[in-house]
């Protein structure tokens, strides 16, 4: 995390931190006090003592204070409580892990009759990366006679992120509900996104904020410290527009999730505490909305290493597929670690191809059909992905 040597920085203060440095310290020390002990080899039976009893010792306190304590009074190199302490000094609590919650749409076979899907039935992902993820319901469905749809609330088993998965992920019934022959997740499926336990470099990047917001002033980073208090936003997350977009005093925030987009009740919280519980500026309008997609028509024809059964062949094309869906932020950094999609900045297909190399050694070669992706304020987002198999 720092490029600060805090070992060093006690050397450069003139502090010795090496058993030779000690050693020479405690001998100019023996002769200011006059001392007549000639032996100062290792094998000298005062020296060896002093080693044990106070060498050592004094190595273990420098280099708990050289690599503990120095670098826990400083934001920039402080981990785990220490950070915790430093950020509860700025108003700032790491954010708790939270379960994604949501609805799955059930269909049934008929619509004739009454059906019930059971509280706790369970609906989960296809393997990603060897990672499947289930939700729960945590209400009974109630089809009434002449309804074949109907969406059903859940939440996820666990808490985290890796379960706000884009739609159409969530399709499998582990245990088989008589009746129903599909689920699914649909869009705005998220109520409220799931989040991991705060990282510290999140945290980190919260408390630098914080001094930023510390005035009368309803300046941007106040408003980043409003809207990344919610759980699954993050604060370089959280992207500005000024210039009066809907009349004087008016300026859009756009929040970038990472995963799944929560349905739109989950911006109304977060306009609501900014808007009807007067945390804004006199005169300001500032609305909160999910960043602006543009989306790709995105094409590649792979070529597998020719000794691949097809089996083999068919599962590398499914995992290819999932591989350039996590660039596009359709899951989380859990399964695949793909350079992601931003706003405002170059999408590059290459780099995408190298990354998908390094992945999947039994992939031969690739080509993709598509130039780079140049965002403005936008996140890409796929609307077609074609993955085509050669010989």
């Amino acid at each position: 995390m720092s490029d600060v040597d805090f070992k060093q920085a006690l050397a450069d203060a003139g502090i010795p931190t090496t058993e030779a440095a000690l050693r020479q310290a405690w001998e100019a020390e023996v002769t200011a006090q006059g001392s007549k002990l000639a032996n100062t080899s290792s094998y000298s039976p005062f020296w060896r003592v002093v080693t044990a009893l106070v060498t050592k010792p004094v190595l273990w306190l420098l280099t708990f204070v050289s690599d503990t304590v120095l670098p826990n009074f400083f934001v920039k190199t402080a981990t785990g409580t220490w950070l915790d302490m430093l950020a509860w000094a700025v108003n700032v609590t790491r954010k708790s892990a939270v379960k994604s919650k949501g609805t799955i749409l059930f269909t049934r076979a008929v619509s004739g009759g009454a059906l019930q899907v059971p509280i706790g039935t369970l609906v989960q992902s296809s393997s990603i990366n060897g990672h499947v993820y289930q939700l729960v319901t945590t209400a009974v469905g109630n089809f009434t006679d002449g309804l074949l749809q109907l969406q059903i609330p859940v939440e996820a088993v666990e808490e985290g992120s890796g379960f706000n998965l884009a739609p159409g992920y969530y399709g499998v019934l582990p245990v088989p509900v008589p009746g129903i022959v599909s689920v699914t997740n649909t869009d705005d499926w998220l109520s409220s996104p799931g989040a991991d336990q705060e990282l510290d470099d999140d945290l980190r990047l919260r408390v630098r904020n914080q001094f930023s917001a510390v005035n009368q002033w309803h300046t941007d980073a106040v408003y980043r410290a409003l809207i990344a208090a919610f759980p699954g936003v993050q604060p370089d997350g959280v992207y500005f527009e000024h210039d009066a977009p809907r009349g004087p005093g008016s300026a859009n925030a756009f929040v970038l999730f990472e995963a799944g987009v929560p349905a739109a009740e989950y911006l109304v919280q977060i306009n609501a505490k900014i808007r009807d519980e007067g945390n804004h500026g006199h005169g300001d309008d500032l609305l909160v909305m999910v960043m602006p997609e543009t989306l790709a028509n995105i094409a590649v024809d792979i070529w597998p290493r020719s000794t691949l059964t097809e089996v083999q062949r068919t599962a590398l094309k499914a995992d290819v597929e999932l591989f350039i869906r996590a660039a596009f932020r359709e899951s989380s950094a859990k399964d695949y670690q793909p350079t992601l999609t931003f706003p405002q900045s170059r999408f590059s297909f290459s780099r995408l191809g190298e990354e998908l190399h390094q992945q999947f050694a039994s992939l031969e070669s690739l080509r993709f059909t598509n130039t780079d992706i140049l965002s403005e304020l936008s996140i890409p987002r796929i609307q077609t992905l074609q993955v085509t198999l050669h010989d």
